[in-house]
């Protein structure tokens, strides 16, 4: 199905298809809105779920997670970061929320630079470098991420105002950048273990996440 464009803004995407897709989640089944996008070429794509409450009002400002995909850890639930108990939260608070969006990211592996540099960043990372050096040495960039599909697909969705759950003052700026007006930044806490502390610590003190 070809996306909807919204006239006032250039959409980067080139199709789109949705359906209607029954989850579990936390013992409940949930019947979500889902969405999947392509964008310009074949790395940009992204799978969207949205829930909306019987009775909520048109102008109700969405609660929006983007989230970056992460093979070890949301897949395989790994220890060395918190993007599984991140999503986990976020998919808690979307589905509670009036209107609540997820737009799961799957080419943001790594901060963007894909799996198999991410492994090598991490293979770095157990010689006592912490994420941003990791990357640097390898010669890749400290986050390559971009976000300028996940603003069309706002746009397209009729959300150019969002409450986002984020942690990072970085996706904000991003997502401001290009056109998407938050109004919120919604922190979404998770509890650090022995094996991702150090990970979010770099986090909080050299990429300024607010934790």
């Amino acid at each position: 199905m070809k996306s909807n464009a919204v006239e006032s803004v250039e959409l980067k995407i080139d199709w789109s298809a949705q359906t209607i897709l029954p989850i579990e989640f936390q013992g409940k089944e949930l019947k979500l809105e889902a969405r999947a996008y392509q964008g310009e070429d074949i790395a940009s794509q992204a799978f969207v779920l949205i829930h909306r409450s019987e009775g909520t009002a048109n102008d109700e400002v969405p609660l929006v997670r983007v989230h970056s995909g992460c093979v070890t850890g949301d897949i395989f639930h790994s220890l060395r970061c918190d993007c599984y108990a991140q999503l986990q939260v976020a998919m808690q608070r979307i589905t509670n929320s009036p209107v609540g969006v997820l737009i799961y990211l799957p080419y943001h592996e790594g901060r963007g630079i894909g799996l198999v540099n991410k492994i090598r960043a991490y293979a770095l990372q157990d010689q006592g470098f912490d994420t941003v050096d990791a990357n640097v040495e390898i010669g890749a960039p400290i986050d390559a991420r971009d976000y300028g599909l996940a603003a069309h697909i706002l746009f397209d969705l009729g959300m150019p105002e969002i409450r986002l759950l984020s942690n990072n003052p970085a996706k904000v700026e991003a997502l401001r950048a290009e056109g998407v007006r938050v109004s919120e930044q919604v922190n979404v806490h998770t509890e650090p273990g022995l094996y991702n502390k150090r990970y979010l610590e770099t986090k909080r003190v050299r990429m300024a996440h607010k934790l």
